[in-house]
């Protein structure tokens, strides 16, 4: 035993003492936090975001206690430490940009959890936010409408510096969605409107007033317009129908099922109209042709 201090010296045994036992502390009070404290919100998200910060916490005041104990061994060597630190932090820069990325999304209010967002290019639900990267379970790509397509990916917290964040789901769980339904010329214009907007009201009214509880408080917290969130019906004539818009509220989960139910009643209604509204298709009118002369001539 003795030898063995002897080779490591007194001092280091000492300090790793102490290091030992304050990681031990360290490591205790945090985990105690997360099962006296932490497991008592009843909110995941903010139960999410308190373990996360518990253990940044840890690992800060492991890293503080660490230079405490040694800090007389790394007076000497200064200078050289700052050097190398400049290189490593040049090196290490888009590290450290991730680091701040994480800092601002979870204090600044990009996006938690189980929000739904474009970053970095790719479009998801968030799973996890690292110190470093953010997890994402991706929709779309080769799967049509916004369905999962079974990837995970891991994108860098930087992003958040160096991109838009499109965030579907943060302070309004809503989009904006239209539909459009050709319709034949001398087809009865106004019984379209109208089915249109009793279909709209039927299959989207409800999310009307949630959708407008939400847009009030949007509107208490930044400057927008008071936006329409009901069912609203347009048309435009062109060279080939008339085309009828339905643009209605949908909830940002939901784009795909919802414009099968309007399409399905949709066509009903139509089908039903007995013949008075009749759903257009592309035509190709072929213009009257000069008359064509042919000559024969006998060549015998």
């Amino acid at each position: 035993m003795k030898e063995i201090i002897d080779l490591i010296g007194s001092d280091n045994l000492k300090n790793l003492i102490i290091l030992s036992i304050g990681f031990l502390i360290i490591w205790l009070l945090v985990n105690f936090i997360k099962k006296k404290l932490i497991s008592n919100i009843n909110s995941n998200e903010n139960k999410y975001k308190a373990k996360k910060i518990s253990n940044f916490f840890g690992y800060f005041f492991a890293s503080i206690l660490l230079i405490i104990i040694f800090n007389s061994k790394f007076t000497g060597l200064s200078v050289v430490i700052g050097v190398v630190g400049a290189g490593i932090a040049f090196a290490l820069q888009e590290l450290f940009v991730s680091f701040a990325g994480w800092i601002a999304i979870m204090f600044g209010g990009f996006y938690d959890t189980g929000d739904r967002i474009e970053l970095g290019g790719i479009t998801g639900d968030v799973m996890d936010i690292g110190l470093l990267r953010t997890t994402i379970m991706e929709t779309g790509q080769w799967v049509s409408g916004d369905l999962y397509n079974g990837r995970i990916v891991l994108v860098s917290n930087s992003y958040v510096f160096k991109q838009p964040v499109f965030n579907y789901s943060g302070g309004f769980p809503f989009l904006w969605d239209e539909i459009k339904i050709p319709i034949q010329y001398g087809s009865d214009y106004r019984r379209m409107i109208e089915i249109l907007n009793n279909i709209g009201k039927e299959i989207a009214g409800d999310l009307s007033t949630k959708s407008k509880e939400q847009w009030t408080h949007l509107q208490d917290k930044y400057r927008l317009e008071d936006a329409k969130t009901e069912p609203i019906v347009s048309l435009i004539a062109n060279d080939n129908w008339v085309e009828f818009t339905l643009r209605f509220v949908v909830d940002y989960k939901k784009r795909r099922i919802t414009k099968t139910d309007l399409f399905l009643k949709i066509l009903d209604a139509v089908e039903n109209s007995n013949n008075t509204i009749r759903m257009a298709s592309t035509t190709i009118q072929l213009v009257d042709l000069s008359d064509l002369n042919v000559n024969f001539k006998n060549s015998k």
